[in-house]
């Protein structure tokens, strides 16, 4: 995970800087510097070539390019104390400069774009319709509070029909468009479930964040078996179908998992087929209630769809995958400033990050993650934050509306609060992983 995270962040960040650095030498500015990561003191790589230095910085928290006549992260008080030069970036029209500044996130988005282009074009979109889910839905402990069951088939989120299996569409539509009804369909019966905004609210706690809201009920069928586990001890094997736990039918491997959760540091016995024979055996579980079996993925049992698009028809659909992905975190954003979300359960550092990647090399998954990113990227560097590049287009647009610009002591003074300010969230963020880490909910 760690290395996926690496890749991709420095893979965005080093584009993201290309965006101010391509636009500046184009209006002429001269480029100081172009890092990849902040070298505070020490570089652990750097090379001049013209007047622009090149390195990469010890320090993996984003990266910068250093243009001259620019009040910057670097504070650089002596060079704008001198007159301003012909190729410095405060010598240049309003217009000119706030290109600059766009530059970088203007590269994240069209990059968040091109990539749900090429992935849409070589992998279509795959998904799993709701009807070929045939045994339901399993689920979790928020689920159970919204009044689902295990077994419900979930037909529609308000008037929107559920055909494609997520359940993350649910939480989207409760949290950010306040839509609170359920058809679901139990033992025959559809039915209406109306949920309240006080249980969809748990749903973005930091400590939920790891927790999806159902998943598709799946017989028990091993997948893996983890080694020195009891289960391998016990002799089982891939493809063993267990069945029952304690003489109590399991054929799903929700209820498995509920049933030998409450048995921790117990002898149960488990009654499997191998080979269609009716076996049975008796093992002890670990501290924590688990026997060291996995289940298959539901692809196992289910079979997928995919939407296949061609090159020019897939770009369209990356530009309302994009569009729809940042209106929600607007939306995210909006419901932060009401308070219906907390900011604290939102916020996440690079542990957090790191989890989305699998713990296995996927460059489909990787590439998906790495547009993700790009457009979170692209639209944290636009919030009006000093510091941040969103910062300076305020600045910017005042200058050009006022037609004067910003007292350089203003701009001076609201960098250094914009750092600070920075600084504490992302200390903040990345102390709730390792709160999170060292006090798992």
């Amino acid at each position: 995970m760690g290395m996926q995270l690496l890749l991709s962040l420095s893979i965005l960040v080093t584009l993201h800087e290309f965006g101010h650095y391509w636009t500046a030498k184009k209006f002429g500015m001269r480029v100081e510097k172009f890092y990849l990561f902040f070298d505070a003191g020490f570089s652990l790589y750097k090379k001049k070539i013209g007047e622009t230095e090149y390195g990469i910085g010890w320090l993996p928290l984003g990266g910068y390019v250093k243009i001259s006549g620019m009040i910057d992260e670097s504070m650089d008080r002596e060079a704008m104390a001198q007159p301003p030069k012909p190729w410095e970036f405060r010598s240049k029209p309003a217009w000119q400069r706030l290109i600059v500044m766009i530059g970088g996130v203007t590269v994240n988005f069209l990059l968040g774009i091109f990539l749900f282009a090429m992935l849409s074009w070589i992998y279509g979109d795959k998904y799993l319709p709701t009807e070929n889910a045939i045994y339901g839905i399993a689920v979790s402990g928020l689920a159970i509070e919204m009044g689902l069951q295990d077994g419900d088939k979930v037909l529609a989120i308000g008037d929107e029909p559920f055909d494609k299996f997520n359940s993350g569409v649910i939480t989207g539509k409760m949290l950010l468009d306040k839509v609170f009804e359920l058809t679901v369909e139990r033992e025959g019966e559809k039915m209406t479930l109306t949920v309240p905004d006080s249980t969809v609210v748990k749903l973005t706690k930091y400590s939920k964040k790891k927790i999806r809201l159902f998943e598709p009920r799946v017989p028990f069928v091993a997948g893996r078996v983890v080694e020195k586990s009891p289960a391998e001890a016990a002799g089982f094997q891939k493809e063993d179908s267990i069945v029952a736990c304690n003489n109590t039918s399991t054929p799903f491997f929700n209820d498995f998992l509920a049933l030998v959760s409450q048995e921790k540091d117990k002898d149960v016995k488990i009654d499997y087929y191998r080979n269609g024979a009716l076996k049975s055996t008796t093992l002890h579980t670990t501290e924590e209630g688990k026997i060291g079996l996995g289940p298959y993925p539901p692809t196992r049992f289910f079979e997928l769809d995919t939407i296949h698009y061609g090159f020019f028809e897939s770009y369209p659909v990356a530009v309302v995958k994009s569009y729809d992905f940042l209106a929600n975190q607007v939306k995210a954003f909006g419901q932060m400033f009401t308070n219906r979300i907390k900011a604290k359960d939102s916020l996440g550092g690079f542990i957090s990050i790191g989890q989305m990647f699998p713990p296995y090399w996927d460059w489909e998954y990787f590439w998906r993650m790495t547009a993700i990113l790009s457009l979170i990227l692209g639209f944290m560097n636009l919030l009006p934050i000093p510091a941040l590049d969103g910062g300076h287009v305020l600045f910017l647009l005042f200058e050009i509306v006022a037609r004067r610009p910003v007292n350089e002591k203003v701009l001076e003074y609201a960098q250094v609060v914009g750092i600070i300010l920075l600084l504490g969230l992302l200390l903040f963020a990345n102390g709730l992983d390792i709160y999170g880490l060292i006090f798992p909910s």
